[in-house]
């Protein structure tokens, strides 16, 4: 009966940890967020809601952002190609886009991401031999040059 009283207390406590940890996770990423909305809303010198390319690169010239964001675990070393990861096609960043895209650029990539690109580099390949195979059995007209 003891060893029963004492697993249900220690598991009573593990889960109440657990929940701590995610609300601390939480409280962490929502002040991250907040600081990443501080820093869009600075870069946004034209005050028009959105980042441009020019924008971008300009606050990334500042040393100490750079600095800041690398702390943060964003790499900054190429600031045209960070922007195109962050833009949805149009030619600026929104801030929902910003902040979401820097979330999921923060630290390494996980186990997930990198399965999820080569399930999409799979697909890919079976999609380009697919073409591939259809391009083969398709008869061409020769070329009559004029």
């Amino acid at each position: 009966i003891i060893s029963a009283l004492f697993l249900r207390d220690t598991l009573a406590v593990a889960s109440n940890d657990a929940e701590i940890a995610v609300q601390e996770k939480l409280k962490h990423k929502e002040r991250y967020a907040s600081k990443l909305l501080d820093f869009f809303h600075a870069a946004d010198t034209s005050q028009d809601g959105f980042l441009s390319l020019q924008e971008f690169e300009a606050i990334l010239l500042d040393e100490a952002v750079r600095t800041w964001l690398s702390l943060m675990e964003v790499d900054v070393h190429d600031t045209a190609q960070l922007f195109k990861i962050l833009d949805s096609g149009d030619g600026m960043v929104s801030p929902d886009e910003f902040v979401e895209g820097i979330l999921r650029l923060k630290g390494h990539a996980s186990s997930q991401d990198v399965l999820r690109i080569m399930h999409y580099c799979h697909k890919l390949m079976n999609d380009v031999a697919s073409i591939g195979s259809r391009l083969d059995h398709i008869e061409c007209a020769p070329i009559v040059q004029q």
